[in-house]
């Protein structure tokens, strides 16, 4: 009897700049991916010398599971600049990237210097960049790969999506003031560069799709860059009863709406039919308990502020609904933990979120004004507590939804049909998501 064919692993350099198992964010999608996609390859991760403690702990070899560079010499500087540049912790996230972008080239010249004979020697069918997610910053090793034969997958990219012109004040809040001049990066050559040499792009998201040069869509392959972690997200949501209960997750900032939130579901709270839990910290905290108290709702609003990633699932569990008004969310992995968990998502229809929550699956209320955008929350949140029966069917639609597309393990396989294709394995450009959907009605 023949011996069944072994599955195909290709050896894959991985970079991943930033991957911590133990941050949260970009930080920890890198590490995610890169350690989900171990399971379906041979990966090497090469990753910057401020994650190797963590990687240690994590129980990966130095050497032979991961390579950790130092690249500090340029980057610690630089990242003094940009806290500057910010002008204040968690603002000016564009401006941190024009840092990323100067400081970044180094990094991967650091790899050339370490890899490039194993790469010539054909040790990697494959190198894949996971992180940096921005689309901003090129990759001067896509050029060298492509010279000595080695497929280079860039991505998941993700990033820059636009402002809504309604809220130009919270861009001025966020101190936002590169964002007006981001487009000028299309025009670097190093992003010329980068998209002719590489294999395949892998993007996070629609608008960042719509970004590339209609020469490059060809080679690009939409997969969200979020998933999530059956172990760490098992809770399941009660039933929905009266009163309905709904959290907020996610910094306190203006952008992320949790002062619309409040002022939306102000109604229900007085009126005993809605209790919130407000998970996360940030400057609009203060402002939001004064509004608690002045409006006398103390007792029907819980502020956890924050937690501890772990600790999110155990409180978000106690919910049936998160209730999410933020208006520029690149990627909305805090929606696919609540799907997970079994919680119905309402959220506006922009950007992340808007992509990943389909019909049946929660709810969305349109990108308009301040004051639309508290009207469309505050009628959803009503139709909620008048009718929570409606919620459980929709729950359920979003746990499936993220078992069949959004675990880790998922996303693994996903990519690695990206690396099939390339490979001249499989003749078809891999799909594995339903063209974007028609925004739900409002009514």
């Amino acid at each position: 009897m023949t011996a069944p064919t072994p599955p195909f692993r290709p050896r894959v350099l991985i970079i991943a700049e930033a991957a911590n198992p133990e941050w949260v964010s970009v930080p920890l999608v890198g590490w995610s991916l890169a350690r989900a996609l171990s399971d379906v390859a041979d990966v090497h991760i090469v990753t910057q010398i401020r994650n190797r403690e963590a990687f240690l702990r994590a129980g990966l070899t130095e050497g032979q599971d991961f390579t950790a560079i130092d690249s500090e010499a340029l980057a610690r500087p630089l990242w003094a600049i940009g806290k500057v540049l910010r002008m204040g912790e968690g603002k000016g996230w564009t401006a941190l990237q024009l840092i990323n972008a100067l400081s970044y080239p180094y990094f991967e010249r650091l790899i050339w210097r370490k890899f490039r004979t194993p790469l010539r020697q054909g040790q990697f069918d494959i190198v894949h960049r996971i992180t940096p997610l921005s689309p901003t910053i090129s990759s001067p090793l896509a050029a060298k790969c492509a010279r000595i034969g080695v497929p280079f997958v860039l991505g998941p990219l993700n990033g820059g999506v636009p402002w809504p012109r309604a809220f130009a004040a919270e861009r001025r809040r966020e101190r936002e003031w590169l964002s007006y001049l981001r487009a000028a990066y299309k025009l670097l050559p190093g992003r010329r560069r980068t998209l002719r040499a590489a294999a395949a792009v892998i993007v996070g998201s629609r608008h960042t799709q719509s970004e590339l040069p209609a020469k490059h869509q060809a080679k690009a392959v939409y997969i969200p860059e979020n998933a999530i972690d059956p172990a760490r997200f098992s809770h399941v949501a009660p039933p929905a009863t009266t009163p309905l209960r709904a959290c907020f997750i996610g910094r306190m900032v203006p952008y992320k709406g949790p002062d619309m939130l409040l002022e939306a579901a102000l109604p229900l709270l007085q009126a005993g039919r809605l209790h919130l839990d407000l998970i996360g910290d940030g400057p609009l905290l203060p402002g939001l308990r004064t509004f608690a108290d002045t409006h006398g709702i103390t007792d029907a609003v819980t502020f956890h502020g924050w937690l501890a990633h772990d600790q999110v699932p155990k409180v978000a569990a106690q919910s049936q609904v998160l209730a999410f008004p933020s208006v520029r969310e690149f990627g909305g992995g805090v929606v696919l933990e609540a799907m997970a968990l079994g919680l119905v998502p309402l959220i506006v229809d922009y950007a992340g979120p808007g992509e990943l929550v389909i019909p049946g699956t929660g709810v969305k209320v349109p990108l308009g004004t301040r004051a639309q955008i508290i009207s469309g929350f505050q009628k959803r949140l009503t139709q909620m507590a008048d009718d929570p029966g409606a919620l459980p069917p929709m729950a359920d639609a979003a746990r499936t939804r993220i078992a069949d597309l959004f675990t880790w393990q998922q996303k693994a396989h996903q990519v690695l049909a990206v690396y099939r294709w390339v490979l001249g394995q499989s003749p078809d450009k891999p799909a594995f998501f339903d063209p974007p959907n028609t925004p739900q009605d409002s009514s």
